[in-house]
């Protein structure tokens, strides 16, 4: 090779090198900028990440309001009975809290307390209708008896009267208003014929008047009388006693009773 062969040779290669590190140069310029390019773009691109942190919601407990109604207690009213219609009864007084469950309990305590009877042997309670009846007494085993009228007025047993077969009473009659002088008539067998006759208001501890009767001393026999009160009692009811008494111990022996009115 000659030597202008070799200058040209070694020209050749000089540019070659040089065009090699000029396209190297730009290749690492254009990633250069290509890389600078994105990071920058990334930067610039990027929005910024906001963190929003809600605000803390606030729920109001629910409230349920229950409205309890309040319990109504509905107490029905208590039915009492209509209050007796004590007018047509003697024993025991609708004023009083006594009363009698048991009619042979309310005759024994008329008997012995209000009539006056001592120890009387009893019968069996004699059933009428559903709600009445009577029961018999006799001041000894073998005496006269007196009859005792019973009757339920509510769910108790009541005291209406009293008769016996020796005292027969027609005048006054049950139920009637007494006004003074009030007229005694009936028939009586009785020893010496005696009836004693006494006027009780209810509830009084002492008769409002007194007399006396005759009739028979042997057999039935009519008796008339009268008998007076001076004043109208405030009590509107009572009871006339027809008694007779035993001529050997002065026992009451036999009685009849009759409801009146003033």
């Amino acid at each position: 090779m000659s030597r202008d062969e070799s200058s040209t040779h070694q020209s050749r290669q000089v540019l070659l090198f040089a065009a090699i590190a000029v396209v190297v140069a730009v290749l690492a310029g254009l990633i250069f900028w290509i890389t600078r390019d994105d990071g920058d773009q990334i930067a610039e691109g990027d929005t910024p990440t906001t963190t929003t942190t809600a605000a803390p919601t606030t729920t109001e407990p629910e409230t349920t309001t229950t409205i309890t109604e309040p319990e109504t207690t509905t107490t029905e009213p208590t039915t009492r009975p209509d209050p007796v219609d004590a007018r047509e009864a003697v024993f025991p007084f609708a004023e009083d809290s006594l009363r009698f469950d048991d009619p042979n309990e309310a005759v024994a305590a008329f008997a012995e307390g209000y009539l006056g009877f001592v120890d009387p042997v009893y019968s069996d309670f004699r059933q009428g209708d559903s709600r009445s009846g009577e029961v018999g007494l006799r001041p000894t085993a073998n005496g006269p008896e007196t009859t005792v009228f019973v009757r339920q007025l509510d769910d108790t047993w009541w005291i209406i009267g009293a008769a016996s077969e020796n005292i027969v009473v027609n005048q006054p009659a049950a139920g009637d208003v007494l006004v003074s002088p009030v007229d005694l008539t009936g028939e009586a067998l009785a020893f010496e014929g005696t009836v004693n006759v006494e006027l009780w208001t209810d509830r009084a501890d002492e008769p409002l008047a007194t007399t006396f009767v005759t009739g028979g001393g042997d057999v039935l026999r009519p008796f008339e009388g009268t008998l007076t009160f001076e004043r109208t009692p405030a009590t509107k009811s009572g009871a006339l006693l027809f008694r007779v008494y035993s001529p050997e111990d002065g026992r009451v022996w036999q009685a009849g009773v009759v409801r009146v009115h003033f």
